[in-house]
């Protein structure tokens, strides 16, 4: 007898369609089992995805680099000196550290967190306005709603061009008036308007009310000399940003003549560490969503293992006769294996439909709103995971009834009653 025998599968169909009531029971095990092992895949998947989408448009390879007051005394010079950086620290930083891939030098009208006075017509917006160069828009992407963003030649030419925001619009314009083309006064300078950017979904560094122009053309207009605020830099993919920091740091404090233990000095946020923690912690949820659907999944099956168990009592006098007519040991062990797998199949195509359901419901509960979670669902590697350890379990639970089968003697079988 083969496992595609028709009079072997119609067996099965009858012994487990006996006693529906009991079959369907048992089988509930295992479909809350797949439904909370999907269910919480997708919901880790749908967590890193809401994390995706918060900080899309931001280089996970990225820094911030920045200078402050010094801690200590050093070479002659007093504790609390400010460190300021010029341009010429971008030409070295370029030079001697090779893992730099962007660099992008930034400038702040004001101080950090102020705002400055944007004005047109008679209508003002307090707004942080930055010098940039356009590479900055690699490494904090700008979601334009139309114009452009700076570009190369607004660098050489110091032109009198802005980017600004959706917020900064609201404030300074009527509702029918078209900002690109028209112009904004900055500290009693005028720049023409080339570009509106909206408001992000996700992680903005600049805020939503920023003003963009040309770092050049910064320098000009508001006297700021040779002077960088800061440093935003991404590194080559090959490389981990902490040891290029590091690099940056000794660097900088060399030139500097900053004390070598100072760790105030020189300030810096290192993006990636975000990035590398929000993969850490999706890993763990995936990892512990496996752990306890596997232990969920085993309960399961042993329930299914045990209702066979009860069955192959059942069926003593019955197996007693297959094996005094000639079934094999193998033929027997075979089919009672079989009862199990296609209980858990059975269970767990129930369990599969169930948490597709779930997730839909999740994704139209939370994945168009500003949660951190977006298309909570399962890739085919995962749904081939969980359906492979579903049936290998499903497999050696099935031997304990099936090794119980095997050994009922014909002689005994036929005596019972």
């Amino acid at each position: 007898m083969n496992i595609f025998d028709r009079d072997l599968w119609r067996e099965i169909f009858s012994t487990l369609t006996k006693n529906m009531l009991r079959t369907i029971l048992t089988t509930l095990g295992v479909v809350f089992a797949i439904v909370i092992l999907i269910s919480l895949l997708g919901a880790t998947n749908g967590m890193k995805n809401g994390f995706d989408r918060l900080f899309a448009g931001t280089a996970t390879n990225s820094m911030f680099v920045w200078g402050q007051r010094t801690g200590k005394p050093y070479k002659g010079f007093e504790r609390g000196r400010r460190i300021s950086y010029t341009m010429d620290d971008v030409d070295m930083l370029r030079e001697q550290i090779k893992e730099i891939d962007i660099l992008s030098p930034r400038i702040q009208l004001g101080n950090y967190k102020q705002v400055s006075k944007v004005a047109r017509n008679g209508q003002t917006s307090g707004s942080a306005v930055f010098g940039d160069y356009p590479s900055i828009d690699k490494i904090s992407k700008k979601d334009l709603v139309e114009g452009r963003f700076l570009n190369q030649k607004d660098i050489e030419d110091r032109r009198k061009v802005a980017v600004i925001g959706n917020e900064t619009v609201k404030l300074l314009y009527k509702k029918d008036e078209e900002p690109i083309g028209s112009y904004i006064r900055i500290n009693d300078v005028y720049f023409q308007v080339v570009g509106v950017y909206k408001k992000k979904d996700g992680v903005n560094f600049d805020g939503q009310n920023a003003v963009f122009i040309p770092f050049t053309t910064f320098q000009k207009a508001f006297n700021s000399g040779n002077h960088v605020g800061w440093f935003a830099i991404s590194v080559k993919p090959q490389y981990k940003v902490a040891p290029v920091l590091s690099k940056i740091k000794k660097l900088l404090k060399r030139k500097y003549k900053i004390h070598p233990k100072d760790t105030r000095a020189i300030g810096s946020f290192d993006l990636s560490q975000i990035f590398t923690g929000i993969s850490a912690f999706t890993m763990v949820l995936q990892g512990f969503s496996y752990f306890i659907g596997l232990f969920t999944l085993l309960a399961g099956v042993i329930a299914i293992s045990n209702i066979l168990l009860i069955t192959v009592k059942e069926r003593t006098k019955e197996i007693g006769i297959r094996r005094a007519l000639g079934a094999t040991p193998k033929a027997i062990k075979r089919q009672i294996i079989l009862e199990a797998v296609v209980l858990t199949v059975f269970s767990g195509m129930i369990g599969f439909v169930a948490s597709i359901g779930i997730l839909t419901f999740l994704d139209n509960k939370f994945g168009h709103t500003e949660y951190p979670f977006v298309n909570p669902s399962v890739n085919l590697t995962q749904v081939f995971v969980s359906f492979i350890l579903m049936l290998l379990l499903s497999l050696l639970i099935g031997l304990i009834p099936a090794n119980k089968a095997v050994k009922i003697k014909p002689i005994e079988a036929l005596r019972e009653e």
